[in-house]
Order: C-alpha cells, then sequence, then structure tokens
C-alpha cells in the first residue's frame, strides 16, 4: 500500500548518477518501487550560465580548491521548486551531528532537499540566503556529499510505514533510546566453543528484556561516554541501591 503523497528526497548534486545507488536496492529499493518514497537527483550543472557549465570559483581571500558559486547554487535550488515546509540540507562536515532523532523528525515530513556539496565548501551566501541547514555524518571529510546524502536518507526511509518488515525492528536498534543495542545471537548454538548465552533461551521474556537492558547500558558506557552522559540518571531500586551509575554530569 502506497502513502497518499509519498515521502520525497530532492537531491542537488554535480552527480545525478550516484542516485539511487544503494537506495535502489534490498529494503529501500523495494520502497521505491511500491512507491512508498521517491527521489529526484538535479544537476546543479544545468542551473550554470556559461557555455563551460562553470560552478565553482577560487575563493575569495584566496587559498587552495574552489567553492560552489552561491548564484548557480541559488538557482539551481531555486529550480527545484521545494515548498516551505520541506527541510533545506547541506551536507556539510561542520554541520549539526545527523541524530537518530533527527532522521526520524525528517521521516515525519514531507522529504528533504538535500545539497550535496563540491569542492572547498559552498559561499556563505547561499546557505544564509536559502535557509540551508548543515548536517554532518561524523567527524571526517568525504570528497564531497553525495556519501553522506545517500546515508541520511537510507536512514530516513527504513522509518517510513510500510519499508521495514516488522514495526518492533526500528524501535529496538542502536540510538532508538540513547544506547547501543545489545549484542545478538542465533544458531547454532554452540560456535567454536561459544554458546548462546543462556538466558536468552530462557523462555523468560522478563529476564531476556533486562538482560538485553543491561548489556546496551554496559556497551554504551564503555564505547560512547557521550552518549551514556545523556541517559538520565535511574532511581534507586528497593534495595536502595542505582540500577546504573551515576551519569558523569551527575557530579
Amino acid at each position: 500500500m502506497t502513502n497518499p503523497s509519498p515521502w520525497r528526497a530532492t537531491v542537488l548534486t554535480l552527480f545525478p548518477e550516484m542516485f539511487p545507488g544503494p537506495l535502489g536496492v534490498s529494503l529501500a529499493g523495494r520502497a521505491l518501487a511500491a512507491g512508498i518514497w521517491e527521489i529526484e537527483a538535479r544537476d546543479i550543472r544545468a542551473s550554470a550560465t556559461d557555455r563551460h557549465r562553470s560552478v565553482d570559483d577560487t575563493p575569495a581571500g584566496g587559498g587552495p580548491g574552489m567553492v560552489l558559486r552561491a548564484d548557480v547554487l541559488a538557482a539551481a535550488i531555486d529550480a527545484a521548486e521545494a515548498g516551505p515546509d520541506r527541510p533545506r540540507l547541506l551536507m556539510s562536515p561542520r554541520g549539526r551531528p545527523l541524530t537518530q532523532t533527527r532522521v526520524a523528525e525528517l521521516a515525519k515530513g514531507p522529504g528533504p532537499l538535500i545539497v550535496c556539496g563540491r569542492f572547498e565548501g559552498v559561499d556563505q551566501r547561499v546557505i544564509d540566503g536559502r535557509g540551508l541547514e548543515e548536517v554532518s555524518i561524523g567527524d571526517y571529510v568525504l570528497s564531497g556529499g553525495e556519501i553522506a546524502a545517500l546515508a541520511l536518507i537510507d536512514a530516513c526511509v527504513r522509518l517510513l510505514p510500510g519499508v521495514m518488515g516488522k514495526e518492533a525492528s526500528g524501535t529496538e536498534e542502536s540510538f532508538s533510546d540513547g544506547l547501543l543495542e545489545y549484542p545478538q545471537y542465533t544458531r547454532p548454538q554452540l560456535f567454536e566453543g561459544a554458546p548462546i548465552p543462556e538466558i536468552l533461551t530462557s523462555g523468560d521474556h522478563a529476564k531476556v528484556a533486562a538482560w538485553r537492558r543491561a548489556e546496551s547500558e554496559a556497551l554504551t558506557a564503555a564505547r560512547r561516554p557521550d552518549l551514556w552522559a545523556q541517559i538520565p540518571a535511574k532511581p534507586p531500586n528497593r534495595a536502595g541501591r542505582q540500577k546504573t551509575p551515576k551519569n558523569k554530569t551527575d557530579g
């Protein structure tokens, strides 16, 4: 069953042939074929006005590399005719880190317009003038924003109604409640001398849930102290002891 108004991703890029790319297979690909979502890749060069279809120029003030021109990119954004209800994103290493919370917000909306930067960046005047929200997928630099855009779109699409086979899958994963996901196991029961933890085959759903929660908390505290610091401290249990250690911010 398709949505009345499919979620739509409009991508502005110098390499439209990169889309849908991996989004055309697996869950996202099946959902795309079913009309649950749509993607439009638009070539920024189509808005260039000279015979060489130039889209960049040297940075003002000097320095290496080239910068995407404000007039060309602004024209490309305007030509896309994305309504005011659609977020305008710029994939950028200096942007705010993409979180699962922001992904869920984007998935609930009509779908974003995404600008994929290249070269040394984008003229600041088009960022300001067209209200672009800068988004980062990590503290590293890619050759362009296309791979980052693919990651963002994939994260959103899998949350759309009808995409995932089991609705619970989207609510029991890493970051869904601020924690990393617990370890997973499946058959065979014994692999290279290591068994599946006995509690997972006990049939006691309450104990399984408690074990998974404890494992998630332990992993998050060990591997992502930044996330762990944001988890509210739990109230004392009946024995008067904390079930989990206080966060660093609690003092």
